[in-house]
């Protein structure tokens, strides 16, 4: 699920609000005993910079034959779900299958397959060189290809393919691109206040939780945290004072659970899911009476932009079901699973890094008179380091698709392959960001790897469906909503560093990414 809102850089986004003050009675620090498992995380003394690979130019490379193969009809695909969901799971179905053919380039099946998918074949492209063939749309056709082998039914759309499935080629892409460009710059102002005044209410809430239970569930809490957040931030209006309440959060998952449950598993013994989400689809009648609501919602939230919509050429139906897309499932969904996902790693870094964090910080506030503002936050490196190592060692988008618009060659780093015509491109994303010929200590979350000369690796960090050092347009597929998406991730780990000098965490997992429970809160002393 690609992350979606707007483009902007926010050049004049300066909103702002005060340092908090604290009391003394509010320091207590909530503890639990606590295990986890041995991690894998650094903050180094300086910069850990690696220069980039040397490049060796495609024409010096030997061709080779692209190994792998589908096998049998039916049977074939249904064995690499197997083993992709089950026997093996998708990090070693990968591994072992680059480790049989040598190559980081070779053919396979991805699920969903029979029943659902009419054609699993692909060319699986996992390194970091070949990754990025995918974001060529001059090289590749995105037409349908956001979920993969197979497409959702339009029927949880309005009946119609929204800007994720379609093909810049395609009239209507700029047109919808363009509308969402128009929907964050409007609502600008609003960004910075509204994210603090949604996030100190979680803060508040969490605390309550620590102090009665010992635990708190950071991911359930996130969720109405950031669903506020957004329909504040971009429509200006308080969900709460709506018909659709606080339902929201609750309503979204079951909406995308019914457009990816077949490429998911959810816990259910494997014959239960073989049979029913993995081979059939579930119908969208079970989702159509809320989906109408949160639709209501939307329409009725968005007048100004949906005058916007007209003037573009774009109906307002149409539009309000593009926005509702885009908020709900790009940007909620990113929210979702990337916020837990980064504190994870935060958190595993330990008391350290979370302290070098908070005197950052808190320094740049100061400076920019207790206010956290778009300047405030460019004076904060390791922070803005820390969220590009989250995006890069755990993307949260994992897949990408394209179809061969033309035969051309592919490049890894150790050969060429020739591609046909109509063939499928995959690739998954965390071997692409993961690659040891790129990052030194590829595996490891080393929180300050980009900064300083650390920036230039930057380039190959790619979670936004594009380099991080490239900007969305209306003729790319990157995501429409990489400055946004990056702003608010950077305003999730300010809030939480001037608030508290550390935390402690138990992770769990979910259909869609990590759970994060917060096991110890310890507010800010300095």
């Amino acid at each position: 699920m690609e992350m979606a809102s707007t483009s902007l850089s926010f050049p004049s986004l300066q909103p702002h609000f005060h340092t908090p003050q604290h009391k003394s009675s509010s320091s207590k620090t909530y503890t639990r005993r606590l295990a986890v498992r041995p991690i894998t995380a650094s903050v180094s003394e300086k910069p850990s910079v690696q220069a980039p690979p040397t490049t060796v130019s495609p024409s010096q490379l030997p061709i080779r034959k692209i190994p792998g193969n589908y096998g049998l009809p039916f049977i074939g695909p249904i064995k690499d779900r197997l083993d992709y969901f089950y026997n093996l799971g998708k990090e070693e179905f990968f591994k072992s299958k680059m480790q049989k053919y040598q190559s980081t380039v070779f053919r396979t099946n991805m699920p969903p397959g029979p029943f659902i998918s009419s054609d699993p074949n692909v060319v699986a492209l996992l390194d970091g060189k070949s990754f990025p063939t995918l974001f060529d749309v001059t090289k590749v056709e995105k037409r349908d290809l956001f979920t993969g082998t197979f497409m959702p039914s339009t029927e949880l759309t309005g009946g119609y393919r929204v800007l994720s499935y379609l093909d810049p080629s395609e009239p209507k892409h700029g047109k919808l691109k363009q509308l969402l460009f128009f929907q964050l710059k409007s609502s600008r102002d609003r960004v910075i206040p509204e994210f603090h005044s949604a996030y100190t209410d979680l803060f508040e809430a969490l605390e309550k939780n620590l102090a009665t239970t010992a635990k708190a569930n950071f991911s359930e809490a996130n969720d109405q945290a950031a669903f506020n957040f957004l329909a504040r931030s971009l429509y200006g209006v308080n969900p709460a004072d709506t018909k659709l309440g606080k339902d929201g959060p609750s309503i979204i998952p079951i909406w995308v659970l019914l457009q990816l449950s077949p490429i998911l598993t959810l816990g259910l013994p494997k014959l239960v899911e073989e049979l029913s989400i993995h081979t059939f689809r579930l119908p969208p009648f079970l989702v159509k009476k809320n989906y109408q609501r949160l639709y209501d919602f939307f329409y009725e939230s968005s007048g100004p932009i949906l005058d916007e919509a007209e003037r573009l050429g774009i109906s307002r139906d149409e539009a309000c079901h593009n926005l509702l897309f885009a908020t709900c499932f790009n940007s909620f969904g990113g929210m979702k699973i990337f916020f837990p996902n980064m504190l994870k790693w935060i958190g595993r870094a330990g008391v350290k890094l979370h302290t070098q964090l908070a005197e950052e910080i808190r320094a740049a506030v100061r400076s920019n008179g207790g206010k956290v503002t778009m300047a405030a936050i460019e004076q904060m490196p390791l922070m803005k380091s820390v969220v590009y190592e989250a995006c890069r060692i755990e993307p949260p988008v994992p897949f990408q698709y394209g179809k061969a618009k033309k035969d051309m060659t592919v490049s890894s780093h150790d050969a060429s392959f020739e591609v046909k015509k109509g063939e499928l491109l995959f690739g998954y994303q965390p071997f692409a960001t993961k690659d040891p010929k790129i990052f030194e200590r590829a595996e490891e979350f080393v929180a300050d790897r980009f900064v300083g000369e650390g920036e230039k690796l930057l380039k190959h960090v790619l979670w936004s469906n594009g380099p991080e050092t490239e900007k969305p347009t209306v003729g790319n597929k990157q995501c429409a909503g990489k400055d946004f998406v990056m702003l608010i991730s950077r305003l999730l780990v300010v809030e939480l560093f001037l608030r508290y000098d550390s935390f402690a965490m138990e992770v769990g997992t979910s259909a869609l990414g990590s759970s994060v429970t917060l096991t110890s809160l310890k507010r800010a002393s300095f």
